[in-house]
């Protein structure tokens, strides 16, 4: 199963998310595909993300984490939230090339209302560079709708 994810942040007036607004010129403009047990991105850097020559700055790779983790929550979880924490492990150095990378978040369980979300970053070449170890604190759902604009699971499927 392979579902495209729509962003219906994209209609909220002021929406400018730096990870996945396509409309954010400094942003990384991210889009998602639901799979079977996961939420994953194909993205290919830009130059104005890189940290030394050739290489994509750590704190990206933090961010691409972090936003697919987000993802997971939002589609796998029908939920809303923030993240509280983030843990990230750099493997392998993450060269930018003009082919893309994947981004993969995999909901592991939930620990009351703090979601634990996996994410992962391949190079083009599928090798893992970086991995990531979120804690997501899930909104109850008034509060998701009410102050956070979540729309509701179905809302994320055209």
């Amino acid at each position: 199963m392979r579902k495209k994810i729509s962003n219906p942040y994209q209609k909220i007036d002021g929406y400018n998310c730096f990870g996945c607004s396509g409309e954010n010129s400094f942003g990384l403009k991210m889009n998602f595909i639901e799979e079977e047990d996961s939420v994953t991105c194909s993205w290919e850097p830009d130059s104005k993300f890189q940290g030394w020559i050739g290489i994509l700055h750590g704190g990206i790779q933090a961010t691409l984490l972090d936003e697919i983790a987000s993802w997971v929550v939002f589609v796998k979880l029908g939920k809303s939230g923030v993240t509280s924490e983030l843990k990230v492990r750099y493997k392998k150095t993450a060269k930018m090339t003009k082919q893309p990378m994947k981004i993969r978040g995999v909901f592991r369980e939930m620990q009351r209302n703090i979601a634990l979300i996996d994410s992962y970053l391949y190079d083009s070449g599928g090798e893992l560079c970086a991995q990531g170890e979120c804690k997501y604190f899930i909104f109850p759902d008034d509060v998701a709708k009410e102050k956070y604009f979540y729309p509701g699971k179905e809302a994320f499927y055209e």
